[in-house]
């Protein structure tokens, strides 16, 4: 799928979904409190059998008539307020694809897959 704009005069320009799912992973990664998307059976499968990991594990994008449609599956981490870091998640995935793109965004479905532990330091988990 790809998304087409219409250029006055000029023709058209098609922005690959590959364009937009970059668009949305760098804002993933830059939202507070989100550790990582979060790939599934899907990731797993193509790590394991493939030995290859997916370009954009975690992210689906649809094309409705009243704009694109983004899922976004994610790990948040630990401590973190979900509702707060979703909403967030929400207004910079919606942010970024309509400043880089133009494309009109009609939804950001968010759905939380975990929550990411700090790993303990060696000295602290003998202690206890």
């Amino acid at each position: 799928m790809v998304k087409t704009n219409e250029v006055s005069g000029y023709g058209t320009v098609t922005i690959s979904e590959d364009v937009v799912a970059a668009c949305v992973r760098d804002a993933v990664l830059r939202t507070k409190g989100i550790h990582d998307l979060f790939g599934g059976i899907p990731d797993a499968l193509s790590q394991n059998i493939l030995r290859k990991e997916l370009k954009f594990k975690g992210i689906k994008i649809s094309e409705e008539e009243e704009g694109l449609v983004i899922d976004v599956q994610v790990v948040v981490d630990y401590g973190v307020k979900i509702p707060a870091a979703a909403w967030e998640l929400q207004r910079t995935v919606k942010k970024e694809l309509e400043g880089m793109t133009d494309a009109v965004v009609k939804a950001v479905n968010i759905g939380v897959q975990g929550v990411h532990f700090p790993a303990r330091k060696a000295g602290k988990d003998a202690q206890e």
